[in-house]
């Protein structure tokens, strides 16, 4: 799937699963924040795009699927006795979202907001599969399963909407540029045992 269907460059190390699978409370903490803030992001984009119809439409939709999330992972916190617990930064996001390109044509800064979203949307995407493919509990691997597949829908949906306002071949252009910098982020960040980026 990371190939074919998400284009990302590098897959995820694989011992972050490890990681992961032993820090399973800091990686649902920091899962259901990843989820706040793409719902965060969506509401963003509507704010400062009112006049793009489609855009609202999607956004809209993308909100509530993202809060419903987050809402499942509290569920899951809640049911092995987690609280929620703090906030962290995000270097990840933070390193990519530095490549959004200020000034210039309205439609293009538009355009790089959804494809950094799009990218987001793939490397959740491929962790998601990650985890359903080989972490021990069950529960758990059906709710990434289910995740995996909705995060791929996301990503493919955030790709088409950037193409509604720029032409095609600049979108396509600019989502290789990204996938370059997504790769090298990802090249140059530690495996952490509470990230789930």
């Amino acid at each position: 799937m990371a190939k074919s269907i998400l284009k990302l460059q590098l897959p995820t190390d694989p011992r972050w699963v490890n990681i992961a699978e032993m820090n399973i409370e800091e990686i649902l903490v920091d899962h259901a924040y990843c989820e706040q803030k793409a719902a965060t992001s969506a509401i963003s984009l509507i704010v400062k795009y009112p006049d793009k119809t489609k855009l609202v439409e999607e956004m809209t939709t993308l909100v509530a699927e993202e809060w419903s999330h987050f809402e499942r992972v509290l569920e899951e916190l809640k049911k092995r006795g987690y609280a929620l617990g703090r906030n962290r930064a995000d270097d990840y996001v933070v390193q990519l979202s530095q490549h959004i390109r200020k000034g210039g044509l309205r439609e293009r800064q538009l355009m790089d907001h959804l494809l950094v979203n799009a990218l987001v949307e793939a490397r959740s995407c491929e962790r998601f599969k990650l985890l359903w493919k080989n972490i021990q509990d069950e529960g758990l691997q059906k709710f990434y399963y289910e995740l995996m597949v909705s995060e791929a829908a996301h990503y493919v949906g955030f790709v088409k909407l950037a193409k509604e306002y720029m032409p095609k071949e600049v979108v396509d252009a600019r989502l290789q540029e990204l996938l370059e910098i997504e790769a090298n982020i990802i090249a140059n960040l530690e495996p952490r045992p509470d990230r789930m980026h």
